[in-house]
């Protein structure tokens, strides 16, 4: 059965506004209404996966379960080659219980400040994305995005969320908080992974 999203009402399975407004803002010109867990006043499950593509799943389930809507999830998070790939699937969570990004980024700083990660070279990073598309009878589809950079320091610029204002994107002399979101909306990791969700959905 051909599936296709165009026209229809998708919630987002997020609590992070900064999400949602990429989404809302990638999916605008197809036509597509998206609402939030938060919306809708839905729990955010417990993500016990160690992959990007597991949590996705886990939080598309549960929100499709909850709302009979199809659904569209986002594991994402920043993998830094000196720190063997960290924080990966814990990016949240490097943030604590408030989500104080401001503590993360520092963290991660401190940590390559340890390992002398001192110049670009050393300093490379990815951020990852992984989509999980599922509808209410249970299939479920699967896009991925990377977006290859470097980590910055100081931070810089106050657009977008999360660690962007450490992360400059190969290719930039901005941070992805330097940029207009149109700019970083062509070339982060789920705006790529997007893409490979509309050439099949839409």
């Amino acid at each position: 059965m051909t599936r296709k999203l165009k026209g229809q009402k998708i919630l987002i399975a997020t609590h992070n506004k900064g999400k949602l407004e990429e989404f809302a803002q990638l999916f605008a010109p197809h036509g597509v209404v998206t609402t939030s867990c938060k919306e809708l006043g839905l729990a955010e499950p417990v993500e016990t996966e160690n992959t990007f593509k597991g949590n996705a799943r886990i939080k598309a389930l549960a929100a499709c379960k909850a709302s009979g809507l199809i659904t569209i999830s986002d594991d994402s998070g920043l993998c830094v080659d000196a720190l063997k790939g960290a924080p990966g699937v814990y990016t949240a969570d490097w943030a604590g219980p408030q989500r104080d990004w401001m503590l993360a980024m520092r963290m991660v700083e401190a940590k390559l400040q340890g390992v002398n990660a001192l110049t670009p070279a050393k300093r490379k990073a990815q951020f990852c994305c992984t989509l999980c598309v599922m509808w209410p009878d249970g299939e479920e589809r699967y896009y991925e995005g990377v977006a290859h950079g470097q980590m910055v320091w100081p931070r810089r610029g106050k657009l977008g969320h999360g660690y962007d204002p450490a992360f400059m994107p190969d290719g930039a002399t901005v941070t992805f908080a330097e940029m207009s979101h149109a700019a970083k909306n062509k070339i982060s990791h789920r705006a790529l992974a997007l893409e490979k969700l509309i050439a099949d959905l839409f």
